[in-house]
């Protein structure tokens, strides 16, 4: 396959630009224009409205009795032609009187707003057979947040959106899931495409979106062949339109508060839970009646500091601020559209404010974008997409999770903020823990990121060759790039001494500028070139696109990613009614060996409007539409897992245990080779199957979608079992398999009763995973199998020198805590520690040898990915009041609390809030075991004892808005203007009980992690 190369496409756009100026038209030549408004069947239609758009004298005629009419315009105006129950139809003035214009009547799901954007093409909701869920950014609500993921949550049926990492400013970053997992390799995130193109629109605003659409299944994910594996989400931006100019400002303020945090020990009760966490480890009281007493009455709080990290630095709320402002417009020659905006979230660390820096965490973020359309001749359309993203992100230089980690898990009595003499506090376990010093005194960061998005594409009407016939190119190019500044400081802290002095504990420094650094530059292009066929003969609809693609990253220090395929499309209807669509894709990759790089991913899909029947015709009372759809095809995936680059080839290192030669003693590095190469490795073949319908009842007031779909996903790379003797292991070999199946509906009621508009919706989505094939090793017990559960496991974001960190499936089965040693005594024998104790968890026996070990852990089906997302909720408008929520949950999830309880080091003694409700001969129904500083593998074991559901029902965001009466605005010369108030994560419903973490994302707020926040914020919408 050969691809043009960027010499043609500096040619192309010459050619384009030459284009633009033979075509160009005199905007201003006066025309009569006259001409005949027909239906689809060539039959004159009467009393068809025909207006100028943008016209402020208001002109508009009427056609006659025989479709006929006649209008005065300039050339450079758009006529709209509208007739209740046909489309609407626009078209230049100077382009109407070539021919007649057709109005086609519109069926149900074939509106003028039941548009569905797919892939380089757009089609009727009708048409549609694939699995396409679609929200329109004007029913989304206006969220003050950094990411735009809070604001698709819950809204769209097969989307899972879950935050994933840190919540802090600039970040809230999160992960998609579409419809399942069928993958053990990776996280299934989706491919995300904007305008066609490969991009990241978290960081776009709210404004600059038109709608955004998930494609689901083979017959539009197809498309993409090798890269379309887990799913698409399709962004679409908002173009310019004709029909008016518009301007509108948006501007929000809210205040940002955690959901969760810690609640620190005061240094009494800290000081209480570590006497007898000692006690139980075998040694004695480390704090004495004095030192508790002191502790208690404050009354040497220098000696026996009783500090409140949290409530000292960190708020308790923080700012946010949006805002934004818009025009678009145009004539019969150019639509544009452009949005500037700017977003602001302050962070949540107090007190460490100095004269040079401020290191509390601050994050701003500016956006540009415009989007021009230009209509060159009747033959040739342009247009040209250009966008900028600003963002400043300003942290500590400690780090945030260093910060934090000392803010929460720093003992209450470990040592004064501040000395007699003005230094900073510390000790000799504590050198480098001091909040305040590491705001004030350890320098600050600030990461400016650049972002250039361009995008140009041009199509040519070919009809002179074949009626219905365009070419269309389109290339985009992009680049970012990372810069860092700031101030470089270091501190010492000190500690009094009984007889004065002070002991020093690290180097000050004074405040300089830090080294500038450049980072993250990466550029991208992506080119792609077709043809498009749409013709209609008769009752027969034919639509044909193909396209070559090609792609290409690069970043500073990496070899390019390139990526190219062939991408086709054949779409046939009969009289409106039967629907056929047959997609095929061929692409490579350069993860796979020459000559094994290539493959064909074919997908087929059927859709029958079984309500246009005449043995349906007396539904026709309630039933408006029902269409019945199915796709079944091969989409792939070439991710390999943690396998290496290239992992085709064989590779080797040069820093393994080399030979002494001579008479030295002094060895010479050698090489040694790292995993076998497999030349065979292939890509993930994932064969999907998606059944379900659609339909629209009493009056199209009701809406419903529904889908049963089944994903085998094949040649899964997993471990190799080749002999050991070999001396080494292969990389992985394509010999696994899984499947996901489920089903999801989504629901939408829309209905006008008085003065009230009322819409309901809601979807739900339930999806189950099980593996079907994986390499495990020989001898493995059947519990320890993963063979036959769902993919995937509980997470344990933390690391901990106890815990560890990362995905946990197999672990051990408790059956309570040991209340006496009779118990014990009358029990397996527990190994996983040096003595066992009441107090201690218990645990099952799984093989029955009397012994508790690692061959009694478990494979369980604890996971993080739940069985069923959903979302509801409704939006009422009542004359001037308006109101919108939503509520989203999940069902089917599992969390693990080892890390929160467990939490801390030795240092610390491994003590929290949670320590409080631990396991004493008094308190022998506690929920936690006892407390202890050393031997504690029996109770920090991977268990069921601490794994919790994940479930939860969350009133995910609210919105009240009122805009000023018609009457009332008229005068001020605007055409709205609405006040609002919102929030977001105002409410949740879970399983937890009085466990004061966040079910979605637990350790937000905890252990090293920023807090997951909620939002309240006002704000106002003028449009003029």
């Amino acid at each position: 396959m050969k691809f043009i190369k960027s010499k043609y496409i500096i040619c192309l756009l010459f050619m384009m630009a030459g284009m633009l100026s033979v075509y160009g038209q005199k905007p201003d030549e006066s025309l009569t224009i006259t001409g005949k408004v027909v239906d689809q069947d060539k039959k004159p239609l009467p009393g068809v409205a025909i207006s100028i758009q943008e016209d402020k004298s208001n002109k508009a005629v009427s056609t006659a009795t025989d479709g006929t009419f006649s209008i005065d315009a300039s050339s450079s105006d758009v006529l709209v032609f509208k007739f209740v129950g046909y489309g609407t139809i626009l078209k230049p003035a100077a382009e109407v009187s070539k021919g007649d214009v057709v109005l086609t009547k519109s069926l149900v799901d074939a509106g003028d707003d039941d548009l569905v954007y797919i892939p380089f093409g757009v089609r009727k909701r009708r048409e549609v057979t694939a699995t396409i869920s679609t929200i329109k950014a004007e029913n989304l609500p206006q969220i003050p947040s950094s990411s735009l993921t809070n604001v698709f949550t819950g809204r769209l049926a097969g989307l899972a959106v879950y935050p994933s990492g840190s919540q802090q400013p600039g970040y809230d970053a999160s992960s998609f899931l579409v419809r399942g997992r069928s993958s053990y390799n990776s996280n299934q995130e989706p491919l995300v495409i904007v305008d066609g193109i490969e991009r990241d629109f978290t960081s776009m605003d709210l404004n600059e979106i038109e709608s955004v659409s998930v494609l689901k299944d083979a017959a539009t994910l197809a498309w993409y062949g090798m890269y379309g594996g887990n799913g698409v989400i399709y962004v679409k931006t908002r173009r310019g339109s004709a029909t008016s100019t518009k301007v509108t400002f948006d501007a929000q303020a809210g205040i940002q508060a955690p959901l969760q945090i810690t609640a620190p020990l005061d240094a009494y009760s800290y000081a209480t839970l570590y006497n007898e966490a000692a006690i139980n480890s075998g040694g004695t009281a480390v704090y004495g009646p004095a030192a508790l007493q002191a502790y208690q009455d404050g009354s040497d709080p220098i000696k026996y500091p009783n500090n409140n990290f949290v409530r000292d630095f960190i708020k308790k709320v923080a700012p946010t601020q949006r805002y934004v402002a818009s025009v678009t417009g145009g004539n019969a020659f150019i639509k544009y559209y452009t949005v500037l905006s700017a977003y602001q979230q302050g962070g949540l660390y107090k007190g460490g404010h100095s004269e040079t820096y401020d290191a509390n965490t601050d994050f701003s973020r500016y956006n540009l974008r415009t989007n021009l359309d230009l209509h060159v001749n009747k033959n040739l359309d342009v247009a040209l997409d250009i966008g900028g993203r600003i963002t400043n992100l300003t942290f500590p230089n400690a780090g945030t999770g260093t910060f934090l980690t000392a803010v929460y898990s720093t003992p209450a009595n470990a040592f004064p903020i501040l000395n007699p003499n003005g230094s900073y506090g510390g000790t000799s376990v504590y050198q480098q823990s001091n909040p305040l010093a590491m705001l004030q005194s350890r320098g600050a960061s600030t990461d400016l990121m650049r972002n250039m998005i361009a995008t140009i594409s041009a199509r040519q009407k070919m009809d002179g060759i074949l009626k219905g016939l365009s070419g269309e190119v389109f290339y985009a190019y992009d680049i970012a790039g990372l810069y860092r500044s700031g101030f470089a400081e270091t501190y010492a802290t000190a500690v009094l001494n009984a007889d004065g002095t002070y002991s020093p504990f690290g180097t000050a420094s004074k405040v300089n500028y830090q080294g500038n650094a450049f980072s993250g530059n990466v550029k991208k292009s992506e080119f792609w070139a077709g043809l498009d066929y749409n013709r209609t003969f008769g009752k027969h609809d034919i639509k044909f696109s193909t396209r070559v693609s090609r792609a290409n990253l690069s970043s500073f220090g990496s070899l390019d990613v390139r990526r190219e395929g062939w991408s086709n499309r054949l779409s046939y209807n009969f009289i409106q009614r039967y629907f056929v669509d047959v997609t095929a894709n061929y692409s490579g990759s350069e993860n796979f060996a020459p000559g094994k790089r290539y493959g064909f991913f074919p997908a087929a899909s059927a859709g029958w409007i079984i309500s246009d029947e005449n043995f349906m015709k007396g539904s026709g009372n309630f039933l408006d539409l029902l269409k019945i759809r199915g796709s079944y095809g091969l989409v792939g995936n070439d991710a390999i897992g943690s396998a290496r680059r290239f992992a085709f080839n064989d590779f080797y290192s040069r820093s393994t245990t080399g030979y002494n030669f001579g008479t030295a003693f002094t060895g010479v590095t050698g090489t040694g080779q790292l995993a076998l190469a497999n030349p065979d490795l292939t890509w993930e073949k994932a064969y999907k199957t998606s059944i379900g319908f659609d339909a629209r009842l009493f009056k199209q007031s009701l809406s419903i979608s529904a889908d049963y779909f089944y994903e085998d996903r094949k040649d899964l790379t997993t471990a190799s079992l080749l002999p050991s003797l070999l001396g080494q292991s292969l990389i992985y070999v394509n010999e696994g398999e899984a499947e996901y199946k489920g089903f999801e509906t989504g629901v939408n009621y829309n209905k006008k009763i008085g003065d009230v508009n009322l819409n309901v919706f809601g979807n739900f989505t339930y999806n189950v995973s099980k593996i079907l094939a994986i390499n495990e090793g020989a001898g493995l017990p059947s519990y320890q199998k993963q063979l036959g559960h769902p993919i995937s496991s509980v997470i344990s974001p933390a690391a901990t020198a106890t815990t560890g960190a990362g995905y946990i499936s197999t672990m051990l089965i408790s059956n309570g805590i040991f209340q006496s040693q009779a118990e014990i005594d009358a029990s397996p024998k527990q190994m996983l520690s040096g003595s066992v104790k009441p107090g201690d968890i218990k645990y099952v026996d799984q093989n029955g040898d009397g012994l508790i070990n690692d061959l009694d852990r478990v494979r369980t089906d604890f996971n993080f990915v739940p069985k069923a997302f959903f979302g509801f909720g409704a939006s009422v408008s009542v004359k001037n009041f308006d109101l919108n929520f939503l509520f989203q949950g999940t069902s089917g999830r599992s969390i693990t609390i080892q890390n929160l309880v467990n939490s801390g080091n030795a240092n610390n003694g491994y003590l929290s809030q949670f320590s409080v409700d631990r396991w004493t001969p008094s308190n022998p129904g506690a929920p936690y075991p006892r407390l202890l500083l050393t031997d504690r593998g029996n109770n920090t074991a991977n268990s069921d004892f601490w794994i919790r559901s994940g479930d939860y029902i969350r009133l995910k965001n609210v919105e009240l808005g009122y805009s000023l009466s018609p009457a009332f605005i008229k005068r001020l010369k605007i055409s709205q203007l609405r006040f609002y108030v919102g929030g977001l994560n105002l409410l949740t419903f879970d399983k937890l009980g009085d466990l004061p973490i966040d079910p979605e994302l637990p350790e937000s707020g905890y252990n090293a992690s920023y807090p997951y926040m909620k939002i309240y914020s006002l704000g106002l919408n003028l449009k003029f």
